[in-house]
């Protein structure tokens, strides 16, 4: 979480001395993994909090960088598949990413008051799965529940991961220095272990002997419902491997520009009137 904390600092810091506005979003996250079947769930939806910034490299291009929290949830207790809720496990996740991406407006915001825009780029999440015991929380990566790292020649994952951010947006310009809009994204993800459910069992002597009972008790939880079945045979399908989970964000934006420079302060662009449809950023033509 620090290093993605500092990294975004340096890119930010680096554009105080150009043309750039600070951007803000808030909205919803969700989640989709082998805890929830369904693409979108309002009942599994948290709040996100983004803070980044944006450069406008021409009139359609934009370098942007956000750094966000959110939490990501799930349970089995409410999936419509009746083996999913045999199974019975749940997650809960706090995540922090730092995205790194360029967007490209349709429009030419200069000229004109809104554009739709697209976007795509690279990213860094850390996550960092648990479960509730009661009141305890228990962290999940460190149990081995499918035996990474003790079995099967799995490995343990690992906690901050690589994203690629795909995304639609609209953005509206209020004044020549602040933009307001609505974006939806979608986090496409290289791990299968954001809820930590992918695979296969592991046996039960083997997981009790490496991590003990804890281990075996949060791998399969099934066991806990009136007249649940005992722990599966060493093999059986706990999730599906072949999709990897990934997490969406709709937000609203709110896009701010802080400095005003020297074009802006001799050109009078600020004061034109609204109908002649000079917006945007000054400093390029």
């Amino acid at each position: 979480m620090k290093k993605l904390f500092f990294i975004w600092c340096f890119i930010s810091s680096a554009c105080f001395s150009q043309n750039f506005f600070i951007s803000l979003r808030a909205g919803i996250s969700n989640y989709q993994g082998d805890l929830q079947d369904k693409r979108l769930s309002f009942k599994n939806s948290k709040f996100i909090g983004s803070v980044g910034a944006r450069y406008d490299l021409s009139e359609h291009i934009v370098l942007r960088s956000y750094l966000s929290f959110t939490t990501l949830v799930a349970d089995d207790k409410n999936s419509s598949k009746a083996s999913a809720r045999l199974r019975n496990l749940n997650f809960t996740t706090h995540l922090q990413e730092l995205e790194i991406s360029g967007q490209y407006n349709f429009f030419n915001l200069n000229d004109r008051w809104w554009s739709p825009y697209f976007f795509t780029g690279f990213g860094l999440f850390h996550f960092k799965p648990y479960t509730a015991a009661g009141s305890t929380r228990i962290f999940l990566q460190p149990l081995s529940t499918e035996g990474q790292g003790i079995s099967n020649g799995l490995k343990k994952y690992k906690l901050i991961q690589p994203f690629i951010p795909l995304g639609v947006g609209i953005d509206y310009v209020l004044t020549e220095d602040l933009r307001i809009g609505l974006e939806f994204g979608f986090r496409k993800t290289f791990t299968d272990y954001i809820d930590d459910v992918s695979n296969r069992y592991v046996d039960y002597a083997t997981l009790l002997n490496a991590k003990g009972q804890t281990a075996v008790d949060i791998a399969y939880r099934g066991d806990e419902l009136p007249g649940g079945a005992p722990y599966p045979i060493a093999g059986t399908l706990r999730g599906n491997v072949k999709n990897k989970d990934n997490y969406y964000f709709t937000t609203l934006t709110v896009t701010w520009r802080p400095f005003v420079d020297a074009y802006k302060r001799t050109s009078g662009i600020s004061a034109l009137p609204k109908r002649k449809k000079r917006v945007g950023c000054p400093g390029i033509k």
